[in-house]
């Protein structure tokens, strides 16, 4: 079984799908007009220090809900929703190394566990393509690019490290369309922190992103960087937690918050 990309499916259809072991891939352009969401999940006693962690950088880590300890249900995002099955590849990290990755946590789940449900870019993603923006990544059938910078993050506690930023490629008119649309959307990373010049940002080549897939960037064209809900994993190949887990990038938590409830202006 596979999911029908191009179906009108719910949040909560798409957490189903998940929780059956039939969703495995990233969900860049499913369940249109909801919120996506990256996640975190750490010990009660590291989950402080990242709470403090996710205020001082609101850009790369906008909060939507944090659970109670123990708790797999975020409340105020998918009352129904599990953290533990309802991303499609969730990510072990142990000591600052990948160790493994698994369709659901269950196993691994521990009665101190906090998870923190944070914005994506994903989610304006629906509201560039009724502009007729073009997402190039969804054009192309593939997972956004996303790349580390030279840009640290303000440390908190434990956790320091640097900014990951997502790409999409547009032309001069689109990006400033672009930056009109994200910036009313400030709690799934807002506007974009940088226009062009990749190498500004430390990044080398384009065609090579440390997380996710390349896409083409036309020669007419400005690669438009959005801060990345993935930043807290270079956080933890930086910081070396001894325990967290996270969505693998890309695939991401689906809630039941609307794009328009999040918006602003």
């Amino acid at each position: 079984m596979t999911v029908d990309r191009k179906a009108l499916l719910t949040a909560e259809q798409v957490r189903l799908a998940c929780r059956a072991g039939v969703l495995r891939e990233q969900t860049s352009g499913l369940a249109a007009g909801f919120a996506q969401a990256n996640l975190v999940i750490l010990p009660r006693d590291l989950a402080d220090d990242f709470l403090l962690f996710c205020q001082r950088n609101p850009k790369p880590c906008p909060l939507l809900d944090v659970t109670a300890p123990g708790s797999w249900v975020p409340p105020i995002a998918a009352p129904t929703g599990d953290l533990r099955t309802d991303v499609p590849r969730y990510r072990v990290w142990r000591d600052g190394q990948l160790a493994e990755e698994r369709d659901n946590i269950c196993e691994l789940w521990r009665d101190d566990f906090v998870g923190f449900v944070i914005g994506c870019s994903f989610t304006f993603e629906a509201a560039l393509s009724r502009a007729n923006v073009p997402v190039r990544h969804i054009e192309q059938g593939v997972n956004v690019p996303m790349y580390r910078t030279n840009i640290p993050c303000r440390p908190a506690g434990v956790f320091h490290g640097p900014l990951v930023v997502s790409m999409r490629p547009l032309k001069p008119a689109d990006a400033i369309r672009a930056v009109q649309i994200t910036s009313r959307y400030p709690a799934v990373h807002g506007a974009p922190v940088h226009l062009g010049l990749p190498e500004q940002l430390g990044i080398k080549d384009i065609s090579r992103p440390d997380f996710g897939d390349a896409v083409s960037v036309a020669s007419d064209e400005l690669p438009v960087f959005w801060a990345c809900g993935v930043t807290p994993q270079a956080v933890a190949m930086a910081a070396r937690p001894p325990l967290m887990i996270t969505h693998s990038p890309g695939c991401m938590f689906l809630t039941d918050l609307r794009d328009e409830e999040l918006a602003v202006g």
